[in-house]
Order: C-alpha cells, then sequence, then structure tokens
C-alpha cells in the first residue's frame, strides 16, 4: 500500500493489528566495525515486523509500528529483535494477515476508490475555482472571475457580487448531474461563507450538499490544491465517517432507551446474538481491536465472522470522538438486532 494523504495513515491505523506482519523500508542503527572506538549509523534497510503495538501519532503525522523483527538481511543480525517502523505520507508498506474481514478490506476499499467525489469550490471575491476531487487525483472544471466594480460602487458591487455567487452556483449545478458527491467551499476571508448563505437561500438541494466551509490562504485553484496539501479535504472525510459512527452509537442509545429488546452489548452477548444470526450490524470500538487478549480477540474475530457470513454488517467505531466514548462504556461492544429479543 503507498500512503498517499493523512487519511490514509488513519485507515492503517485502524487495520494493523497485534500480530499482523508489516513490509517497509527504514532505517536502523548498526554498529560499524574499524580502529579505534565502536561506532554506529543509521543505514537504510527493508524489514518485517510481527506487530506488538501501533501508535498514531498526530502531532508529527506519523503511524509508529512497534514489534519483533521477523525478516531482515543476514548480515545486520537483528532478526528477534525489537523495531519501531515510522510510516509517513508518500511511504509504502506492505501488510500481512492470518485472515482479512470483509470490514477491513471495506476501508481499504474506500481508500482506494472514494465511493463519490468531492466537489471543491475555492474561493475569494475576486475569482473562483470549481474542481473536482476523485481518487486519481483533482480535475479542474472551470475558472471564474468576479470582475466586480470598486468599493465605494456600493450598489453596482453588491449586484455584480449576486451574478458572481449565481455564475458559481450554476456551474455547480451544470456538471453536477452526474457528480452528486459532498461540497466543500474553501478560501481566504468571508466570501466563502457568503456563497454558502446564497445557495442555501437560492439552491438548497446544492446547500445541503455542502458539508464544510474551510479557510485556507489561496483562492482559486492554488486554494484547492492547498486544501488537498494542508489535509483540509481528508479531516472533512474523516468528519463524514465519524458523523457515521456517531449516528449508530445514537441508534444503539435509542433503542437501549425504548426497551424493545433490538439491541445488544458486551461482547459475550452479542456472539451469542451473532450465532442465532440475529446481528444486523456490530458496532466495535477501535481500542478494543487493538488491545484485546489473547483470548478475547479470538472471540471477537470469531463473532465478526460469524455477522458477516450472515449478511451483517460490521462497524469499527473510532474512539476518538464521542461515539466511541460511549460504545466503551457499554463494554465496546455493541449490536443492532433484526428482530427483538425478549431476555
Amino acid at each position: 500500500m503507498l500512503v498517499q494523504t493523512l487519511d490514509d495513515l488513519w485507515h492503517l491505523y485502524n487495520i494493523i493489528e497485534k500480530d499482523d506482519l508489516v513490509n517497509a523500508r527504514t532505517t536502523r542503527e548498526v554498529k560499524m566495525n574499524g580502529v579505534g572506538r565502536p561506532q554506529s549509523r543509521r543505514v537504510p534497510v527493508t524489514l518485517t515486523l510481527k506487530v506488538e503495538k501501533v501508535y498514531f501519532d498526530k502531532t508529527v503525522a506519523r503511524l509508529r509500528v512497534l514489534g519483533v523483527v521477523t525478516e531482515a538481511p543476514e548480515d545486520f543480525h537483528i532478526q528477534g529483535s525489537h523495531h519501531t517502523l515510522s510510516v509517513g505520507v508518500e511511504h509504502q508498506v506492505a501488510v500481512a494477515k492470518g485472515r482479512w474481514h470483509c470490514h477491513q478490506l471495506d476501508r481499504l476499499g474506500r481508500a482506494v476508490t472514494q465511493q463519490e467525489p468531492i466537489i471543491v469550490v475555492s474561493m475569494d471575491l475576486e475569482e473562483a475555482c470549481v474542481a473536482v476531487l476523485r481518487s486519481s487525483g483533482l480535475e479542474v472544471k472551470a475558472l471564474i472571475r468576479s470582475r466586480l466594480p470598486g468599493k465605494r460602487e456600493v450598489e453596482k458591487r453588491e449586484s455584480a457580487l449576486g451574478r458572481y455567487y449565481n455564475d458559481v452556483l450554476g456551474l455547480i449545478t451544470s456538471f453536477s448531474g452526474d457528480l452528486k458527491g459532498k461540497i466543500v467551499v474553501v478560501g481566504p476571508g468571508f466570501a466563502k461563507e457568503r456563497f454558502a448563505a446564497f445557495a442555501k437561500d437560492r439552491s438548497p438541494d446544492v446547500a445541503a450538499r455542502i458539508v464544510a466551509v474551510k479557510s485556507v490562504g489561496n483562492a482559486g485553484e492554488a486554494g484547492a490544491y492547498e486544501a488537498i496539501r494542508c489535509g483540509v479535504l481528508s479531516k472533512t472525510l474523516r468528519d463524514l465517517r465519524a458523523i457515521q459512527e456517531v449516528s449508530a452509537m445514537e441508534e444503539v442509545l435509542k433503542r437501549l432507551g425504548s426497551s424493545k429488546g433490538d439491541v445488544s452489548y458486551s461482547l459475550e452477548q452479542v456472539s451469542k446474538d451473532a450465532s442465532e444470526g440475529a446481528v444486523e450490524s456490530i458496532l466495535i470500538c477501535d481500542q478494543i481491536l487493538r488491545e484485546a487478549s489473547e483470548e478475547k480477540r479470538r472471540l471477537i474475530d470469531e463473532t465478526i465472522r460469524t455477522v458477516e457470513g450472515k449478511g451483517g454488517k460490521v462497524l469499527v467505531v473510532s474512539s476518538e470522538h464521542e461515539g466511541g466514548a460511549k460504545l466503551s462504556s457499554l463494554g465496546g461492544v455493541a449490536a443492532l438486532l433484526r428482530y427483538a429479543k425478549h431476555r
């Protein structure tokens, strides 16, 4: 796998587990034979680790994979020793598992091919760029100049500004027939907020697809590319995923409150319901997946296999937001059931 964005690192963090084998290019400090006192230096080397722990370091945007070296060049004599792989953007890694779960492959599928493109509107009071972000890259659809009158011509300026916003809105609607993706509006200043308000008044359908209005230093085509480089778009995708996870968790709590018996929690109870074919969707906190004991891990894997085998869905919930915190308070595992069960 080639890591291309910060979001890719987050996907890897949720995929790599204890006892996986991870292969990557890294550096290793080795002792050098020479005259005088012993010396050492860091040399590039390709290693395979059996994973013990994984950390996502948000401060430096790195994934740290700790484990025991299982494969390395023989002349380094480091097999069996501990090592930490530091994985960042533009790094390549290979991951081997005893078994890939459907939810893990689905996550990889979403990372490689987005389910739908994102429309990026990058604008200020002078220019606007309308582009489409696909997995293959950014495609610029159009560039528009506002040509606003001077600030002293207040009425003419407001009228021209309305036409400018309307032109941008028209561009979005003109090519979005086949592109019903989410819309992100970026740029410096307040033009982006005014455009979002204009869209809400003139085209509620378009406004409903605006999922983020974010600040970047530039407008136009440069601003669209800046939004990619600085992580604005990847964070938006992550936020959308978080909304889905929180929504699923709220449905769990709603069903618990209604006491209809169509929800269950705790690994043991969910596992039992899964074996009976009652589980429609299972929610598992990512922290549980990473920190479970061997015995608990086996039960989790067996439960996931059972749910997937009976046509159920698996949703891994991040512990980074409130949905994950609420799920942790229920033991880290919950399930939405196909029918009510009276216990």
